[in-house]
Parts: C-alpha cells; sequence; structure tokens
C-alpha cells in the first residue's frame, strides 16, 4: 500500500498498491492505523494482565495441593521457554499464515485457557494437577507468542516510518496491564475465590476477538527468501540481540527477588510491596512514548540510547542493594528511586531495538516487506523469552547463594558488558564508513585527474 495523502501510512514496495484515488487511500489507512493502534493496545494489556495475575495467589494455592517451590517456579519459567520456542516458529511461517489470522486465533486461544486455568483448583492433588498446569501454561505461552508477534508485524507495516514512536507508545498498556494484574487478581481471589479472576480476564480477552476480527485490516505478502539464521548472524543483529537478553534477565531476575529482600530489609506489610514495584513499572511506561518519539525524530540517538541505557541499568543493579564495596546504607526511598530510574533506562534501551534490527536487515539486502517483519518480530521476542527465563532462574540461585546485594551486581555486570560492547562496534562502524568515504573520495580524485591530460 501506499498513501500520497498520509505521509505515515504504511508503504509496501514493488506495486502493491490498492485501487483507488489519493484521497481515498489517505481516509482508509488513516481508519487502519486507528484500528490497528486499538488491537495492538488490547493485547498488550491482556497478555501481561494475564502473565501477571498469577503471582499473588497462584503459589498459594499450588502449595495447598501438594506442588513443591521448585515446581511451582518450573510452572512460571515454562511459559518464557515455549514462548521463545513459539515465536521463533509463528516469526518464521507469518506470511504463509497470515498475520490477522494468527493475531485473532492467538487471542482465542489465550482467552479460552486463562479460563481453564480457573477451573484448576477442581483437578485431584499431585501430578494430575502439575501436569495441567504445565500444559494450560505452556498453551498460554504459544498463543500469546502468536498474537504478539502478528501485533508486532501489523504496528510496523502499518506504521513503517513511525515504528518507534508506536511501539514505544504502546508500552503504557504493556506497563499498565503488569501494574493491573496483581491487584486486580488478588482483590478478586480475597473476594470471590480462585476461579473469578481467571474467568473474569479470559471472558475479557474472548470478547475482544469478535472486535478485533473486524477491525484489523489484513495485510497480504509474499514469502521472504530470508531466515532467522541469515538474520542473527548479522553482527549489529547479535549484539542487539545480546542487549534484549540483558534487559529482559534484568527484569526477570527481580520477580523472585526484589519482594524476599523488600520484606526482609525493611519489614514491610506484604500488602506494600507491590507498591515498591509501581516505580520501576510506571517509569517504563512513561517514558517509553518518548525515547520512542525521539528514536524517530532523531534516528542517529538511537545507537546512544542502547548503549546508555544498558550502561544506566547496570550502575542502577550496582545500587539496588546496594552493593556491600560501596559502602552505601540500603534504604527504601533509595530503593524506589533506583528503580525510577531503571524503568527510564529500560525505556530508553528497549524501543529502539526492533527499528534498529529493521534497518539492519534492510541495509543488508532482506526485502521490505511482511516476511521480514515477521522475523524481526519473532526474533525480538524470541530473545526477550530467553531473558526472561534465565533472569529469574539465575536470580533466584545467586540470591540463595550470595544474598540479593551481589546478585544484583552480577546481573547489572550483564546489562553494563552489553553496553559497552554496542558502543565498541558503533565506534568500528563509524570508523568503516568514514574510511569508506574518504576512499570514494580520493577515487573520485584520481579519476578527476587522470582525465583532464586528455580533456586538454
Amino acid at each position: 500500500m501506499d498513501s500520497s495523502g498520509d505521509p505515515e501510512g504504511p508503504r509496501l514496495p514493488r506495486g502493491d498498491d490498492p485501487p483507488g484515488n489519493a484521497r481515498e487511500t489517505s481516509r482508509q489507512l488513516s481508519r487502519e492505523q486507528l484500528f490497528v493502534l486499538i488491537s495492538a493496545a488490547s493485547i498488550n494489556l491482556g497478555s501481561m494482565m494475564c502473565y501477571s495475575i498469577l503471582g499473588p495467589f497462584f503459589p498459594k494455592e499450588a502449595e495447598k495441593k501438594g506442588v513443591s517451590n521448585t515446581v511451582t517456579g518450573m510452572i512460571f519459567g515454562c511459559y518464557a521457554l515455549f514462548d521463545l520456542l513459539a515465536s521463533l516458529v509463528f516469526g518464521k511461517y507469518l506470511v504463509q499464515i497470515g498475520a490477522k489470522f494468527m493475531f485473532v486465533a492467538g487471542m482465542f486461544v489465550s482467552g479460552g485457557v486463562t479460563i481453564l486455568f480457573g477451573v484448576l483448583d477442581q483437578v485431584p492433588d499431585g501430578p494430575i494437577f502439575i501436569a495441567m498446569c504445565f500444559l494450560v501454561r505452556v498453551a498460554d505461552a504459544v498463543s500469546f507468542a502468536a498474537a504478539i508477534t502478528a501485533s508486532f508485524s501489523i504496528l510496523v507495516k502499518a506504521f513503517p516510518n513511525n515504528v518507534a514512536t508506536v511501539l514505544g507508545s504502546l508500552e503504557i498498556f504493556s506497563g499498565l496491564g503488569l501494574v493491573l494484574g496483581p491487584p486486580l487478581g488478588g482483590f478478586l481471589y480475597q473476594s470471590f475465590g480462585y476461579e473469578m479472576p481467571f474467568i473474569l480476564l479470559g471472558c475479557i480477552v474472548l470478547l475482544m476477538v469478535p472486535l478485533n476480527m473486524y477491525i484489523l485490516p489484513n495485510y497480504d505478502s509474499d514469502p521472504g527468501k530470508h531466515s532467522f539464521w541469515k538474520l542473527i548472524t548479522l553482527p549489529k543483529v547479535a549484539l542487539i540481540a545480546f542487549v534484549i537478553n540483558s534487559l529482559s534477565s534484568c527484569f526477570g531476575f527481580l520477580d523472585p527477588t526484589l519482594s524476599l529482600f523488600v520484606l526482609e530489609k525493611f519489614n514491610l506489610p506484604a500488602g506494600y510491596v507491590g507498591l515498591v514495584f509501581l516505580g520501576l513499572a510506571l517509569s517504563y511506561s512513561i517514558s517509553s512514548p518518548l525515547f520512542g518519539l525521539l528514536s524517530d525524530k532523531i534516528p542517529h540517538l538511537r545507537k546512544w540510547f542502547l548503549v546508555w541505557g544498558n550502561i544506566i541499568t547496570a550502575v542502577c543493579y550496582m545500587l539496588l542493594g546496594p552493593i556491600p564495596v560501596l559502602h552505601i546504607k540500603s534504604q527504601l526511598w533509595l530503593l524506589v528511586l533506583i528503580l525510577v530510574l531503571n524503568g527510564v533506562s529500560a525505556g530508553m534501551s528497549i524501543i529502539p531495538t526492533i527499528p534498529e534490527i529493521l534497518s539492519c536487515a534492510y541495509e543488508n539486502g532482506f526485502e521490505e516487506g511482511l516476511s521480514t517483519v515477521g522475523l524481526v518480530s519473532g526474533l525480538s521476542s524470541a530473545m526477550w523469552s530467553v531473558g526472561a527465563f534465565i533472569g529469574p532462574t539465575l536470580g533466584g540461585f545467586l540470591y540463595e547463594k550470595i544474598g540479593f546485594e551481589w546478585a544484583a551486581a552480577v546481573q547489572g555486570l550483564w546489562a553494563l558488558t552489553s553496553g559497552l560492547t554496542m558502543g565498541l562496534f558503533y565506534l568500528w562502524e563509524h570508523s568503516r564508513r568514514r574510511r569508506s568515504k574518504l576512499q570514494n573520495i580520493l577515487g573520485t580524485e584520481e579519476e578527476r585527474t587522470s582525465l583532464l591530460p586528455n580533456e586538454i
């Protein structure tokens, strides 16, 4: 599609324009973009609420069913593992399956399995309950991987010139889902029992299905000839994937460790622990649209956002405890302040990643179509899932062995390494481009010099 009347409308290369005059196209694309935003916002909000709603009460219910803490952790962790595998598959076959069908089908299955999770308390205790928990959790991960991968692809297709701005703005709904999920789930659990949080949320997701079937545009494209392997073996893409891993791991590290540290260190009531997490979620949600806008308006800032965002994140994790060698007393106000700063630095680093991977792919011969967008969105989701699996697992282990202060510092080293490596790569890339320009200038001057005698 091409819109001569709407500079921000989607543009498909090689003559894929729909029939009709420019004015009709502009009006149609403006409406499609609004519908795409509504659909993407619904899946961001729904997925994050479904992901976070388990926290306040499921471990307690699982314990009643004879499930150990280790197995409960595996039930949580299997979500990221299967989200990783499913994202790679769906990103590869996005064009063959169809982005709209993948989005709607993923949302439909997720709503159904969320409701099923609410009736698991009726399942017999022991192995049967554990097996059903794993089965439903895996189905939820696969279904949301389909919906999120399709959502990213449709967004990039609908907003090719404002990818970072749109993705950053939609992170408001992701953060809102993370903020609303635990308190809403806890309130419904206390008021109506185990079933109600899952049944209500599942029904809300299912009600979004017919809405998205009606409003979501259908983008068609031809299958691409490139693969995930070719994409991930590009040095710049591989380093950005490492950045996504480190940032996702930093977020995941806090899930099993921060609440325990706050309860032990500051003796807060359990109900107030969730408020500590608000500093991170709200600052990330509020800052992400700003960094998205800057990334689109001033593209050369993306590299600095990636580098400095990771370095600031590393400093934040050194100060979370803080690390004992700094001899700084741990205080609640300092912890909340660091979490707020961490949310800002995370937005600075995360938002530019997809535009940077896309631009690198196009520079290296990937076709500008839905197939490449599917590969990029699938790769991004998969790399995020790797960190989401490693972060809590490694974080829980390090917390038991060396304590929260040192564990957070070790986690910060990952972000520091990815930030410095990314910075060195950008310096090398800048130096290589300067040499290439210099050689082109010298070559042009030599051609002019050799032509002058012949002209005389």
